[in-house]
């Protein structure tokens, strides 16, 4: 019989689920060095946030064929170290949705009718009605930021109490949010229009700090800030600022830049704010769902089934795994290229499967696009198994090819995609085992290594052209690792693709575009 290990406190739901087809032995106590000396016996892990589970931890699991996570987030699982040994990665991504979402309302609420500092002038003998004089929420407008399973939810909720929605999600069309009762718009028409504000997204380097004391500014002297989802979207002393002047009426947080919260200006302000303790999943029921959905997904997968929601690479064989895990790389790589490139709400995804890779198993090549084409929104939300559904809700359509005549590589991936900045393209290869080139670029050919940011120009092909965007770039303080041009004829338009140590200072990308024979100009953060 298989053996389970539970290392961390778990609902006794997910026990039982777990005794009927294997022996569980529940150890919550353990230290790393004893976890390193008793993980050898077992075939499966379930744990919580407490276990690290270590590439040390994963190679000395000779028997684990599963590590279970009972909530979101595997930030404390070495996922890439399970993957490489053919270990799947299971989280519960689901489980908590309810739970956080009515903690937004439940603070939405609060903050509106002051009830946390009412409650408490109550338990000190007073009795102090006009102090506590709220609002309602009755057609006022909420701007949800991310509309994810938990930001639609809220909307769900937000058009019972007959609230105007408006929303922003640069991953999800128009028609999507229709569905869903909600108006797209971007960033700045909510923060001018919305009196309730709730964000409903990860913190990524592109949302940290996305509310500030600019982004305030823009807001109604009578709006409200909900924020369940993750500390760091919210510059904290800036809203401190911006509640002491009375610039909006209230914020309501449970999440904070660092946690537990410390010394922060938050602490010192009265009734206009409301904070709590990272409760947003703290509820008997999302325990109890996510202790059952990991330990049925840790059931079936013991079994020989497919996990429903694997972090890595579900239901493949270790053999086959390592035949397609470069490719799968080259399939993300290439995703989260194109994606930045088209531009963020994408509407089509064509992937073209070339010369020997034509003939292999397609669907985790698709799968490994999609994941990397979401990637920059979604973050850890996204993986290779609810890619292709949450491609699916966000009106993505996806196409599949093959050409099995192209013969320039061995095999070689062709991405094509249609967003906001029109319809782009990228295509990459394997040089060798695992050396990935990115070998086109909008039809131009190229031969070039990925970096972590590239600068991308389309421009006339002239003399002059790469000596002017150096010594520009250079005035920035900008260091150029290495540079390549794609030309299809002499003096015909060419792409340069430009790898560069930082990311490019605010500005510059307008100043190139300046340039002289330059058409346009894109950094693509890998």
């Amino acid at each position: 019989m298989a053996k389970v290990l539970v290392s961390d406190p778990i609902d006794q739901v997910g026990i039982d689920i777990l005794s009927q087809v294997a022996q569980v032995d529940v150890q919550t106590s353990l230290t790393p060095e004893q976890l390193l000396q008793v993980i050898p016996n077992y075939d499966a892990l379930m744990i919580r946030s407490g276990t690290r589970v270590t590439q040390a931890v994963i190679e000395a699991g000779t028997q684990l064929k599963v590590i279970g996570r009972a909530g979101v987030g595997v930030d404390n699982v070495d996922v890439p170290a399970a993957t490489r040994k053919g270990i799947v990665v299971v989280n519960s991504p689901e489980g908590n949705t309810i739970a956080a979402a009515e903690h937004t309302l439940a603070l939405m609420m609060s903050l509106s009718r002051y009830i946390p500092d009412a409650n408490q002038s109550v338990k000190n003998n007073q009795w102090d009605r006009k102090s506590y004089t709220g609002v309602e929420v009755y057609k006022k407008t909420l701007g949800i930021i991310g509309l994810g399973k938990i930001g639609s939810h809220v909307a769900k909720v937000a058009q019972a109490m007959e609230m105007k929605i408006l929303a922003y999600d640069p991953f999800l069309s128009s028609e999507r949010a229709e569905q869903l009762g909600c108006r797209l718009v971007d960033l700045d028409i909510l923060f001018s229009e919305a009196d309730y504000i709730t964000l409903h997204l990860p913190k990524t380097p592109e949302t940290l700090h996305l509310i500030n004391a600019e982004t305030l500014s823009k807001m109604k002297p009578t709006a409200r800030i909900v924020n369940c989802a993750r500390g760091g979207i919210i510059d904290e002393p800036a809203l401190a600022e911006a509640l002491r002047e009375g610039k909006i009426a209230g914020a309501a947080l449970d999440v904070y830049e660092t946690e537990p919260l410390a010394e922060s200006p938050l602490r010192s302000l009265g009734r206009e704010i409301i904070l709590t303790p990272h409760l947003g999943a703290s509820t008997e029921e999302a325990q109890t769902n996510v202790a059952i959905d990991v330990a049925e997904q840790i059931r079936d997968v013991l079994l020989g089934l497919p996990a429903r929601s694997a972090v890595n690479i579900p239901g493949l064989r270790p053999d086959l795994l390592e035949k397609l895990k470069p490719y799968l790389q080259l399939a993300e790589l290439l995703g989260n290229m194109v994606g930045q490139l088209a531009g963020g709400r994408i509407e089509a995804l064509d992937v073209r499967l070339q010369g020997e890779l034509a003939t292999n198993e397609s669907q985790p090549i698709v799968i490994a696009a999609l994941k990397g084409l979401l990637s920059p929104a979604l973050q850890e939300r996204v993986n290779y198994v609810n890619a292709g559904i949450e491609a699916k809700e966000r009106g993505i359509r996806v196409i599949e090819t093959r050409d099995a005549s192209a013969r320039d590589y061995a095999g070689s991936i062709h991405l094509s995609a249609t967003g906001p900045l029109g319809d782009r393209s990228v295509t990459g290869a394997l040089l060798g085992a695992e050396e990935i080139r990115i070998t086109d670029i909008d039809d131009f050919p190229v031969n070039v290594a990925p970096t972590r940011y590239m600068l991308i120009t389309l421009h006339r092909d002239m003399p002059g052209i790469i000596g002017k965007i150096g010594s520009l770039l250079g005035s920035f303080n900008v260091n150029i690792a290495s540079m390549q041009v794609g030309r299809k004829m002499v003096r015909g338009d060419a792409v340069m693709v430009l790898s560069i140590d930082d990311l490019l200072p605010e500005g510059i990308l307008t100043e190139i575009v300046k340039v002289p024979g330059i058409r346009d100009a894109y950094v693509v953060d890998l």
